[in-house]
């Protein structure tokens, strides 16, 4: 197991799913992370599961969209020992089942705002704390295979984004020790189902007998997201498969560079 210990991450959308799964994972193996989203409870569920595993963490609740709260949030987590460590920007959305013809555009500005600016935001001022500190830092963004995937939308297109920012990143730290990784997942449980068709969802749950009056933006239940990845483990991957990514990355010397890396299920259902 890789000991984190003395190590401090910072991880935007920890809220829930994949970011969620991050957090606590890494939190386990003895690091201290900085956690962020948009709902507080589950975030303090996992800071005592980090804490009870040996680990550190702090909650802090704000919209990943205002740019001075998430520069805050990336200062103070350099300020808890050495500077920030790891940076995963995690936080993101996705609006599926429409056509760009009849898709509402508040929906575009919102993916375009979380996906691809704060995204932006938290590389940018995660690399003004590492210059600062001095010392090796790491940082990791959450992309998708929606980003290779020619005809994924709006959606895709801004993991697209995220790929490209990744890779010009890389181009401007080759004399920095600063790594830069795109982590691109397939289908994989998390709370990006809330913007799904409820009819799919609620089609999904009844297959698996479980009662659901899943609306848009609902979380699912914790239940039901599990029976999924039970019943269909070779098309929906269970998300501890990138909190071990996550940890293979930082685990490798800094001047070892890992550029992109695609984890997904057996079975590779597009976005």
């Amino acid at each position: 197991m890789t000991d984190l210990k003395g190590k401090v991450f910072a991880v935007t959308g920890a809220s829930s799913g994949i970011g969620q799964r991050i957090a606590e994972t890494v939190g386990s193996l003895g690091a201290h992370v900085f956690m962020c989203g948009r709902t507080e409870d589950p975030m303090e569920a996992s800071k005592a599961k980090i804490v009870a595993a040996g680990g550190g963490a702090s909650v802090h609740t704000f919209d990943i969209c205002d740019e001075p709260a998430l520069r805050a949030f990336i200062d103070t987590a350099s300020a808890h020992s050495d500077g920030l460590d790891v940076m995963v920007n995690n936080a993101g959305l996705g609006y599926t089942g429409k056509t760009i013809a009849d898709a509402d555009p508040a929906h575009w500005r919102e993916m375009l705002d979380v996906n691809i600016y704060s995204l932006l935001v938290g590389c940018q001022q995660a690399i003004r704390v590492m210059r600062i500190a001095g010392t090796p830092g790491r940082i990791i963004n959450i992309s998708s295979t929606a980003a290779i995937n020619r005809g994924s939308g709006v959606y895709g297109a801004t993991k697209n984004a995220v790929n490209v920012i990744s890779a010009t990143l890389r181009e401007e730290l080759q004399d920095d020790d600063i790594r830069v990784n795109s982590l691109m997942p397939g289908v994989f449980m998390s709370n990006f189902v809330r913007n799904m068709d409820p009819g799919i969802i609620n089609g999904i749950a009844q297959n698996l007998g479980i009662e659901l009056d899943f609306k848009t933006g609902d979380k699912l239940p914790d239940e039901l997201q599990q029976k999924i990845v039970d019943a269909m483990n070779k098309q929906v991957g269970d998300s501890q498969a990138l909190a071990d990514a996550v940890v293979y990355i930082v685990s490798q010397p800094i001047n070892l560079g890992i550029d992109e890396i695609i984890v997904r299920p057996q079975k590779n259902l597009e976005m």
